[in-house]
């Protein structure tokens, strides 16, 4: 067998893991593994295609980011070809994607990615690439496994971060609004903030009014507690209000950021409070993954190989419970990932007094 393997969108710790489960896996069986550099990039311009052997990985378990470099833009179906006269035009160069993997003699494919990148090879599964998923995004929000590596990473960050904030905000009395990453889930935001004992914890799933968040922290003044924690997910918005956007490319995505920023101006309006935001951003994605990051990766990598021995195409690795499975890949781009709003962590939250701002 002779099997391609690429990194989407985001990067996240633990991707490295994933390609040494792989390689290692697929090297005990006597096959050959083939890193497709930047996405898909590699398979239109097949010069970015490295072979992948023991000895390239055995020490990347640890590291952070993705040795094949990965890529948020470039989608094949919707390529984006700049023209003579300087426009920019949206091509579909699937099929040179396809000519070229058939070409090189893979067998299979394992696409490791998020929804994005899952819908993506959910397309060339239907043009015949037999393909093997790997759930990939810090944000957790893939429902078709119960965790995604690189979240437990990217919840430690975040509640160290929270953790020496509370030092400073109680010393000078401040407010301290700390804004994690969370598109369209807050499961960053609400395991980081529960664990760091924050005052207040808003996520996109439960719209919040700024006036209640006020009102909590004048109710900890109230008791003596004369300094507060914010947690806000960056896709978090106010009741009657939207997302708050940063950039709009060309291709219709957004970039989210700046709901921190917006949510200290007000808390310092309304309650006269020192008042200071902070942006995790990048900061959750990078660094060396934990002990269950790099368990779950190598454990997820080493599954898309008995997979493809098994011929279990158009799946994706998941884990329910303890145990390993194969999804199809159209379920686990179906539905996303949201945090239910009767979940025992939010009503554990709830119990010790944080406000969701409703």
């Amino acid at each position: 067998m002779k099997i391609a393997m690429n990194t989407g969108g985001g990067d996240a710790p633990g991707l490295n893991a994933v390609i040494r489960g792989v390689v290692l896996a697929a090297s005990q069986k006597g096959w050959e593994v083939f890193g497709i550099k930047y996405g898909y990039q590699g398979l239109i311009d097949t010069k970015q295609i490295i072979r992948l052997t023991p000895e390239v990985v055995w020490d990347i378990t640890n590291l952070g980011g993705t040795i094949l470099g990965t890529a948020s833009k470039g989608n094949p179906f919707k390529y984006l070809v700049r023209n003579s006269d300087g426009t920019v035009a949206e091509t579909d160069i699937s099929d040179k994607v396809v000519s070229n993997f058939k070409a090189l003699n893979f067998d299979a494919l394992i696409a490791i990615g998020g929804d994005g990148s899952l819908r993506i090879a959910s397309e060339f599964m239907k043009k015949g690439i037999p393909i093997i998923g790997i759930p990939k995004t810090i944000d957790n929000d893939i429902s078709a496994t119960s965790v995604t590596f690189g979240f437990n990473t990217a919840v430690n960050t975040a509640t160290e971060a929270i953790d020496r904030l509370h030092t400073t905000a109680k010393s000078h009395d401040r407010v301290m609004v700390v804004e994690v990453m969370g598109r369209n889930t807050g499961w960053i935001a609400l395991h980081s903030g529960v664990s760091g004992s924050a005052d207040v914890i808003l996520i996109p799933e439960i719209p919040f009014d700024i006036e209640k968040v006020c009102n909590k922290i004048r109710q900890l003044e109230l008791i003596g507690q004369n300094y507060a924690i914010v947690v806000v997910a960056e896709g978090a918005k106010p009741v009657g209000g939207d997302i708050t956007i940063i950039e709009k490319r060309s291709d219709g995505v957004v970039r989210l950021g700046g709901i921190g920023k917006k949510v200290a101006e007000e808390i310092a309006s309304r309650t006269g409070k020192e008042t200071r935001d902070m942006v995790l951003g990048h900061l959750q994605r990078g660094g060396a993954p934990t002990t269950f990051d790099r368990l779950l990766s190598l454990r997820f990598g080493a599954a898309a190989v008995r997979f493809i021995a098994e011929g279990k195409f158009g799946t994706m690795v998941a884990l329910h419970s303890s145990k390993i499975h194969a999804v199809p890949i159209d379920e686990a781009i179906g539905k996303m990932n949201t945090v239910p709003l009767d979940s025992d962590i939010i009503l554990t939250a709830r119990s010790l007094g944080i406000s969701f701002g409703n």
